[in-house]
């Protein structure tokens, strides 16, 4: 589950993350230095810079050199530089296992509860729709924005939210409650109770959520 704010820095690919390592490192850098600091060909370099450049996680400056053509550097910027805050996998690891760790089994279906509340706060501005099949699609869309793909199929009458790889593969691997408080989560923003009818860690290719019958 991942947390949607109109401030989430973009991904950065590995090959492209290898830029911004070294941009953050020299402050700026032209394209002839920065072939030879990652051993690649310039054009291999302007083509992560372009990525970047789209994300938003490099600008360009160019200084005039007398008579000739302006020398072009590139640099971070301010959401390029929060590229190296954004890895909390360890942190993630440690306060679910202290979750799980409490005893009273009330309170911690308290808080995982109020877990969920807090994250579905996140995720309705930015899903719409006027009925569940529109806003399962929305939530779809808004996951596979982050690198999270999820499908959805009506063709059988009700719809269904198909996880089409674990957000938490580490985490589910260890624990199957993070299944529930995804379970919960998706209950808070789409408004209407779902459960998980199909999970891989029982075999199946996919996590398949669907509405609870009524």
């Amino acid at each position: 589950m991942s947390h949607p704010q109109s401030t989430a820095v973009p991904r950065v690919s590995s090959g492209d993350y290898k830029v911004v390592d070294r941009l953050r490192r020299s402050g700026q850098a032209t394209i002839a230095e920065l072939s030879d600091a990652l051993g690649v060909t310039a054009t291999a370099v302007r083509q992560r810079l372009a990525r970047l450049t789209d994300a938003g996680l490099v600008e360009r400056t160019s200084t005039p050199a007398g008579r000739g053509r302006p020398t072009h550097q590139y640099g971070l910027t301010q959401a390029g530089q929060r590229t190296g805050g954004n890895n909390y996998s360890e942190l993630v690891d440690v306060l679910w296992k202290e979750i799980r760790g409490i005893k009273d089994k009330a309170v911690q279906q308290g808080l995982l509860s109020r877990l969920a509340v807090s994250m579905a706060e996140k995720y309705r501005t930015r899903i719409s729709g006027e009925n569940l099949t529109e806003r399962m699609s929305s939530l779809a869309a808004e996951l596979g924005g982050r690198d999270i793909a999820f499908e959805v199929n009506d063709e059988g009458g009700l719809p269904v939210l198909t996880a089409l790889a674990c957000p938490y593969p580490d985490l589910a691997e260890q624990d199957r409650g993070i299944c529930a408080l995804e379970k919960m989560l998706f209950t808070e923003v789409l408004g209407e109770d779902v459960r998980l009818s199909e999970c891989r860690l029982d075999g199946e290719t996919c996590c398949k959520f669907e509405p609870v019958a009524t």
